[in-house]
């Protein structure tokens, strides 16, 4: 380990140079030395690394492959936003990714401009509040499938829940009737298991297509069973124009040459915003429930909220407005534990972030997990839980500080769908039970190509009457 990353330099942005300064060298964190540290336990190593740099760049040197590591804001808006032209969704983990969900909302250049401009009016907030009343009234019934649990009083896989009602909310909203329960769970699981199985690629990101690595196969049936699912309803709804939901919306779209979007790219489109829904409101509420018995005061202060607001009744759109507290908390969680824990992108051209002048061709790793808890802009507690961050009254921190939906032009759509999802499962669930996480130790963020728990999670669940 280079003897400038142990002295914890200073970043780059807390004392700005003259605007004439040269361009200095990336710190270089020699990985390669570390190999059995990361292979044991690559989220502290990782964790190490950001909070040696300080916001600084740094360069991870794993060999073959020699990524930047970019965490301060100020880079981070440079990346994603000031020159986000010049870094595209390319090699590191989109080429994999692409293999699922397609080059069109997911992808970058022309064809995600398209496609963004289509998906746009979707997610528009009068849309999101027409959806609203829909949302609640899936919530609800999804909700209602713990009632076994609560009678049983057996433990439950946290994980697999959460899916399972993200799963039927937004199949409901993609979809409308066009899915059965039974395809709707397995596109829920497919999904699940396509994004667990990439973490070889991920982490190997040089390995060419042809080498079999850990994953793959299991990968290929993943992305069958998507297929099977989703493509059998382009087709249907290719004959019903008038079904009302995102499918139905997108078979009624034009390019500019006037012909109509094919049925991959509709397809392609669909699943991008179906993966990138489920799996974020899945895996965030997998953690809301992890913080929530870490600190109990904090539980407490959130039912109460729930108790007042919601009572007896079933949470509606009427509702959100007074679940301050509770959207806080999910804000924290967001902060804490974000699905999207890195965000790749490849250089078309050279360019100099936080003063290190990087070369075309280059990988740059965005990291929010770093970004989140950097103490320089978070505090020194930057790593405790406290939803009173996002208090009204606190002063906000930068605008590339906070990013669990990414941010620039490749933003994600559905925030605000999402927010209010969330919303709507957690006054839900507080408001008919009590959930109880069983104690089988701590639980450690494990990193693959969203942030899931290293370990399966047991809850249980009682009546909040009995």
């Amino acid at each position: 380990m280079s003897s400038s990353v142990c002295q914890q330099p200073a970043s780059p942005h807390s004392a700005p140079g003259p605007e004439t300064a040269p361009p200095q060298r990336a710190i270089s964190f020699p990985v390669y030395r570390r190999l059995a540290r990361f292979a044991r336990d690559p989220l502290t190593e990782f964790e190490t690394i950001g909070g040696q740099a300080n916001g600084a760049v740094v360069r991870l040197n794993l060999g073959l492959f020699r990524p930047y590591l970019v965490t301060h804001p100020d880079d981070v808006q440079h990346v994603l936003s000031d020159d986000a032209g010049r870094y595209m969704r390319e090699g590191m983990l989109w080429k994999p990714v692409h293999r699922l969900t397609g080059n069109g909302i997911s992808g970058d250049g022309p064809p995600w401009k398209a496609s963004r401009e289509v998906l746009r009016p979707v997610f528009a907030a009068r849309h999101v509040a027409a959806l609203t009343d829909l949302l609640a009234t899936t919530v609800n019934e999804a909700v209602d499938g713990l009632d076994d649990h609560a009678t049983t009083g057996k433990p439950f896989d946290v994980a697999d829940e959460m899916t399972r009602i993200a799963d039927l909310v937004l199949g409901r909203a993609f979809f409308g009737g066009g899915i059965s329960a039974a395809d709707g769970g397995r596109l829920g699981r497919a999904v699940a298991v396509a994004f667990t199985s990439l973490t070889a690629r991920m982490l190997l990101p040089f390995a060419p297509s042809w080498m079999p690595l850990p994953g793959d196969s299991a990968f290929r049936r993943a992305v069958r069973t998507v297929d099977e699912v989703i493509d059998p309803l382009v087709t249907q709804r290719r004959h019903q124009p008038d079904a009302g939901d995102v499918v139905a919306l997108l078979c009624q779209v034009r390019n500019e040459a006037g012909q109509p979007l094919s049925d991959r790219r509709i397809r392609d489109d669909v699943v991008a915003m179906y993966v990138a829904g489920t799996e974020t409101t899945a895996m965030a509420l997998t953690w809301l429930w992890v913080a929530l018995e870490a600190n109990p005061a904090v539980a407490a202060k959130l039912r109460a909220e729930v108790e007042q607001v919601v009572g007896d009744a079933r949470p509606s759109a009427a509702h959100l407005p007074q679940l301050r507290y509770t959207r806080m908390v999910i804000q924290e969680v967001l902060r804490l534990y974000p699905s999207a824990w890195f965000i790749p992108r490849t250089m078309l051209g050279s360019d100099v972030v936080g003063g290190v002048r990087l070369p075309a061709g280059s990988t740059v790793m965005v990291s929010p997990y770093l970004t989140h808890r950097l103490p320089s802009v978070w505090g020194e507690d930057s790593h405790t839980f406290d939803p009173e961050r996002f208090a009204p009254e606190r002063a906000k921190p930068h605008r590339f500080a906070y990013l669990p939906f990414a941010g620039g032009p490749h933003q994600c759509l559905g925030s605000q769908l999402f927010m209010i999802e969330a919303q709507l499962v957690v006054a839900a669930m507080l408001s008919r039970y009590r959930p109880r996480l069983r104690d089988d130790g701590p639980v450690r963020p494990q990193l693959a190509v969203t942030l899931r728990p290293d370990r399966q999670l047991a809850m249980t669940i009682a009546r909040e009457n009995q």
